[in-house]
């Protein structure tokens, strides 16, 4: 997903587009990774003095409710990012160290079935933890 789709859809949904919300947006946006809220208060914190956390997580589940933004849970803390531009079903190797993120287009469930006869997925989430060539 672009930033001016996201941006478009929050606004079709009702969501004023103010600035400190398109700067949370461009900012989670222009990273190829998975983010904090910390992240995003260090990133913006001279532009708005005194941004909140309450703030940025009432965004961020904003950004949530509307789709533009995906959410993961890493080492006890929640990590966002740009929901993906594929629409094709995938999953995301995430880099420990540097927070990067790889699609990855195969997916392990097409194996397991075999492991549930009579079972009925409903939804699955699969990510694998590592270090990337850069980090390795």
């Amino acid at each position: 997903m672009k930033l001016a789709d996201a941006s478009k859809l929050l606004k079709e949904r009702g969501f004023k587009n103010t600035p400190k919300r398109y700067d949370m947006l461009e900012y989670i946006f222009r990273q190829n990774k998975y983010v904090t809220a910390r992240d995003i208060q260090q990133a913006l914190k001279d532009k708005y003095k005194g941004l909140s956390f309450d703030t940025i997580y009432r965004n961020l589940s904003t950004f949530i409710e509307v789709d533009v933004v995906e959410v993961t849970e890493l080492e006890g803390e929640k990590r966002f990012r740009s929901k993906c531009s594929s629409s094709e079903h995938h999953h995301h190797f995430i880099c420990l160290d540097c927070g990067n993120t790889k699609s990855i287009y195969r997916c392990p469930m097409d194996n397991l079935s075999v492991d549930l006869p009579g079972y009925t997925v409903q939804s699955h989430k699969f990510e694998i933890y590592g270090l990337c060539p850069d980090c390795s």
